[in-house]
């Protein structure tokens, strides 16, 4: 049985998001190292570099619903075509930001204009695929980042012992090539906001203003600010399983990303492991799910959510907890794999439960909703994982992070199922995918 078969008749549009994203995540390497660029580079301390983690954070809650709510509106494909030119130039304008107050401005602006990109394209594939090609789908879309992801922190950790500043140029390089990638091509399949639902249901459901008067005012822009912050509440109370999830995504995601805040001090800071194997147990993590991902979410594609999403908050928990037990290059590369597992299994699963329980015209919504849940505890995760490496060490800290997605996982056993019976009969036949395909 061909493992790669879920992605036959997958719809051309799907694989050309898929190139976008890949020459844009081959060029990934910002982010991964900017505690080191900070503290090494710049000459900040340990508690200001987690600062500016934490004001990325806040961008990436702001982003993340308003990208949402204006997928719904203004369709996904704008958007993602703004943020990705907007996150080129905003990188390299980042190569004149020397003291504290330029870095913190030119981090929140690279946060928006970047975090803006991913509800926006899980919206995209939502709207694209029909229910049974969900999983393999938004497994391939994780494909292309982390194929990507394999080459870029890779290259930027031998780039960052030459030069920091190189990692910004080949970075915002690459996100404006994959905006171009974007903008060159007509996505044509996409829902058409205007015909199907007014504009308003993604924000206030009940109340009629035509999309064709509001989409190129200001208001659009407005009701995008103000409507995720409402509905989070409002959607909350009429979806448990939206609660529950967040809830559990919450707490997983405090414990994920360590990785690019505490787990780059304590390799490199506390077990002195050199910037370019660090940079390598990234390429470990992103070939296993380069090679791994979407035959795994194939094979479990029969599987339900709840155990999916259990299993793989399990696994991603138990991967940052054993790095308390950790050494040298090999034990961490070893909790790596244990956390990329339960990586292959959570994100795909998390994904398809949002696209399955989110109504039709509020998918964009609902996914920034899981992606402002996400900023919240990047704003808050590295932040407070910075205090405990500080404050308590590294043994203390990976023990609380287990503990904190062990919690995770608890939540995700309580979610409720769900069918998508009557969903399949309404969505068209996909187009055949392109000769380029596995």
């Amino acid at each position: 049985m061909n493992p790669w078969r879920g992605l036959r008749g997958l719809p051309r549009e799907v694989w050309i998001l898929f190139t976008a994203t890949l020459v844009n995540r081959a060029g990934s390497m910002v982010l991964p190292f900017l505690v080191l660029y900070l503290t090494r580079d710049l000459g900040f301390s340990g508690g200001t570099a987690g600062l500016i983690v934490l004001i990325y954070g806040a961008g990436a809650l702001l982003a993340a619903p308003i990208s949402g709510t204006l997928s719904d509106l203004l369709g996904p494909v704008p958007v993602m075509r703004v943020s990705l030119l907007a996150s080129g130039t905003v990188l390299l304008l980042f190569l004149w930001a020397r003291d504290l107050p330029s870095v913190v401005v030119a981090t929140l602006c690279l946060a928006i204009v970047t975090e803006a990109f991913r509800p926006a394209s899980m919206a995209l594939v939502g709207d694209l695929v029909t229910p049974e090609q969900r999983k393999p789908a938004f497994a391939l879309n994780r494909l292309a980042i982390n194929l990507g992801m394999s080459i870029g922190p890779a290259l930027g950790g031998f780039l960052a012992q030459a030069s920091f500043r190189t990692i910004f140029v080949v970075d915002g390089g690459t996100s404006l090539a994959a905006g171009l990638i974007l903008s060159a091509y007509s996505f044509r399949r996409v829902r058409d906001q205007s015909r199907s639902h007014d504009v308003t249901d993604a924000v206030a459901p009940g109340a009629h203003l035509p999309a064709h008067t509001t989409r190129r005012t200001a208001s659009t822009v407005l009701l995008a600010f103000a409507a995720p912050f409402v509905t989070l509440f409002s959607a909350g109370r009429r979806d448990r399983r939206l609660l529950l999830l967040l809830a559990g995504v919450f707490l997983l995601a405090l414990v994920f990303f360590q990785h690019i805040s505490t787990m780059p001090l304590f390799l490199v800071r506390d077990l002195a492991i050199a910037e370019r194997h660090y940079g390598l147990l990234f390429t470990i993590n992103t070939l296993l799910i380069v090679f791994l991902e979407v035959p795994i979410n194939t094979a479990t594609a029969h599987w339900s959510h709840r155990r999916t999403l259990a299993l793989g908050t399990f696994l991603s928990a138990a991967g940052f907890g054993a790095l308390a037990f950790a050494t040298d290059f090999w034990t961490s590369a070893a909790t790596v794999v244990i956390w990329t597992f339960g990586e292959m299994l959570f994100f795909p699963g998390l994904a398809a439960y949002l696209t399955d329980i989110a109504p039709e015209h509020r998918r964009g919504e609902y996914m920034g909703l899981s992606q402002m849940v996400m900023g919240l505890a990047f704003m808050l995760g590295p932040w407070a994982g910075m205090a405990a490496l500080e404050g308590l060490g590294g043994r203390a800290l990976w023990g609380l992070a287990f503990l904190c997605g062990l919690a995770g996982a608890v939540v995700m056993t309580r979610l409720p199922p769900v069918s998508h019976a009557r969903e399949t009969a309404a969505l068209p036949v996909p187009t055949t995918a392109p000769s380029t395909e596995p």
